[in-house]
């Protein structure tokens, strides 16, 4: 399994806590909404016969009677809003509510029957009431944690995520600049060693061409060596043809691909189209994806380059007839360490993106893709 199906294992993993948390604490938000809906009716209810004791009295038996305890009942309902309707519907009495005007108050009522609210009966009138806000807050509790654990675990995945890319660079920049110092030394000496055996036999026809091609080996390592110096710092950009430069990498890699392999690109000679490119970085960039369509071709099949333009932009589509790339993978393969292959690490088009992207100021990505059909890359300049 490769890092990137670990990867989403863990998001999955990630989610399933988060619901699991969620559901757990609404089914215990609902237990205790349930016993507060239940201890505010019992005391809607409390409510109810202390006002009824207080109604029953008349003025003579008053005098002998302590109505301190009801009254204080009466008092104690500082949060549950309470409306008391007469058996002609007007409206007796009321306690905590915002707006007291009437109007409001019979809408209030009207609401409460819409929504079922089964009223509270004494002698001669009935007895409205609606949970406190403390209750209603309770209700939304839950919601307010998901969001507010969707947003932790958002929040710091994305600055796990952004700390480890931070790590990724750091590391590929570190091991492109050591691989170009460590090639510093063995390829002067071998171009020291070509030309003293150049002079010593000289002579030689056959030894002078053998040198030619060992030069011209030594020359490409001399290439790579300075691709990779270039990974880290800003690369100096020039105004290049894109067409010149794309026949360049066609010639390269047409003489070591298979004759099975035709290869379709536009013609050098085609009317300009000049980009601010860095040409070592972006014939890498080119090599890597043609070198990935051979691959995919297993040696037999046809790679082809098409170049068109907008108003702000230079487009190339490198397209071959290969494997292809499943839809789910099209921004993974961009990612470091993913391959499909057996040897390799995975570096490729992640240092392609990071060469266009980021030195270019371009955009690289996969245009279209069917799996056994073939793939086709786009890359993004801007116009010198």
């Amino acid at each position: 399994m490769d890092i990137y199906s670990q990867k989403s294992r863990w998001k999955l993993y990630l989610a399933i806590a988060g619901v699991i948390i969620v559901a757990i604490s609404m089914i215990y938000t609902n237990y205790l909404t349930s016993k507060l809906a239940e201890e505010e009716r019992n005391k809607a209810n409390i409510w109810v016969l202390a006002m009824e004791d207080l109604n029953n009295f008349d003025e003579e038996s008053s005098q002998y009677c302590d109505f301190t305890l009801h009254t204080e009942i009466l008092k104690a309902n500082t949060t549950i809003p309470v409306i008391v309707v007469n058996d002609r519907g007007g409206i007796d009495f009321h306690v905590n509510f915002r707006d007291t005007s009437t109007v409001a108050l019979q809408r209030e009522v009207e609401k409460m029957k819409e929504d079922g609210v089964e009223p509270l009966q004494g002698f001669a009138y009935s007895i409205y009431y609606k949970e406190s806000s403390l209750l209603r807050l309770l209700r939304f509790f839950p919601f307010v944690q998901l969001v507010l654990i969707a947003a932790f675990i958002g929040f710091g995945y994305m600055g796990f995520n952004s700390a480890r890319r931070a790590e990724q660079n750091r590391v590929w920049v570190g091991m492109a600049k050591e691989t170009a110092h460590q090639l510093g030394t063995p390829i002067s000496a071998i171009v020291a060693w070509i030309e003293h055996l150049r002079m010593i036999r000289e002579p030689d026809g056959e030894v002078q061409e053998v040198l030619g091609e060992l030069r011209n080996d030594v020359n490409r390592l001399e290439l790579i060596a300075d691709r990779f110096s270039k990974i880290g710092s800003a690369p100096k950009l020039e105004a290049i043809n894109i067409y010149e430069e794309l026949e360049q990498c066609r010639n390269y890699m047409q003489r070591r691909a298979s004759r099975k392999v035709a290869f379709e690109f536009p013609a050098p000679d085609s009317l300009p189209k000049m980009v601010q490119i860095n040409p070592h970085l972006f014939d890498w960039v080119v090599e890597n994806l043609l070198r990935n369509a051979l691959d995919a071709m297993e040696g037999v099949g046809q790679i082809s380059a098409e170049v068109y333009e907008d108003k702000d932009f230079v487009y190339v589509d490198i397209s071959d007839t290969g494997k292809g790339i499943p839809a789910n993978k099209f921004k993974t393969v961009f990612q470091p360490g993913y391959t499909t292959k057996k040897r390799g690490w995975g570096l490729g088009l992640s240092l392609a993106k990071r060469i266009i992207e980021e030195y270019h100021s371009g955009k690289i990505f996969v245009k279209r893709s069917d799996e056994g059909k073939g793939a086709t890359f786009t890359i993004q300049l801007p116009k010198a």
